[in-house]
């Protein structure tokens, strides 16, 4: 799996931002700037659409303020439904995606999963990502949003800032 100091890797995947879909690699995406990123086991699904991405759309001025300068929501499904998920959720301008459909970037790192029903997918997680390079990662192991969520992310960020004197 992944960790800290890795670099992030370079696979073919597909972007789905403001601009449309394009064709990239994820170090390209992830690879510059302060970036947070964070990957569901599925656009629409239930956690993942009323909680996880929720979490960092109402959180985007918060994580701007500490240098996030890109968050990024990857997922195991094909660009035409995370382009629809991300127009549903009203993301696109808060947040980019990155549509892993043969689950490369997932399996690339260390974060893919089996879930019954739904075949190979990304693991619950967040990371945060300074030029490339793996600062933190957040897997969640239990149910739910706790610690791959905008929260914990936001006090990591704030735990980093400099104590006024």
């Amino acid at each position: 799996m992944i960790k800290a100091g890795d670099r992030i890797p370079s696979v073919p995947t597909k972007l789905v931002d403001q601009n449309g879909i394009s064709d990239t690699t994820s170090d390209a995406v992830l690879g510059i700037g302060r970036v947070v990123f964070f990957g569901v086991p599925g656009a629409f699904t239930p956690t993942c659409d009323t909680s996880h991405l929720p979490g960092f759309v109402t959180n985007v001025k918060k994580l701007a303020a500490l240098g996030v300068t890109r968050i990024v929501c990857g997922a195991v499904n094909d660009h035409h439904v995370v382009k629809a998920w991300a127009e549903r959720s009203d993301a696109l301008g808060k947040v980019d995606f990155l549509a892993d459909g043969d689950a490369l970037l997932a399996d690339a790192m260390g974060l893919s999963k089996l879930i019954a029903g739904m075949g190979k997918r990304f693991a619950r997680f967040a990371m945060i990502i300074e030029a490339g390079m793996v600062k933190d990662v957040f897997v969640q192991d239990v149910a739910g949003v706790t610690v791959s969520g905008a929260p914990a992310v936001l006090m990591t960020l704030e735990a980093r800032q400099p104590v006024s004197a």
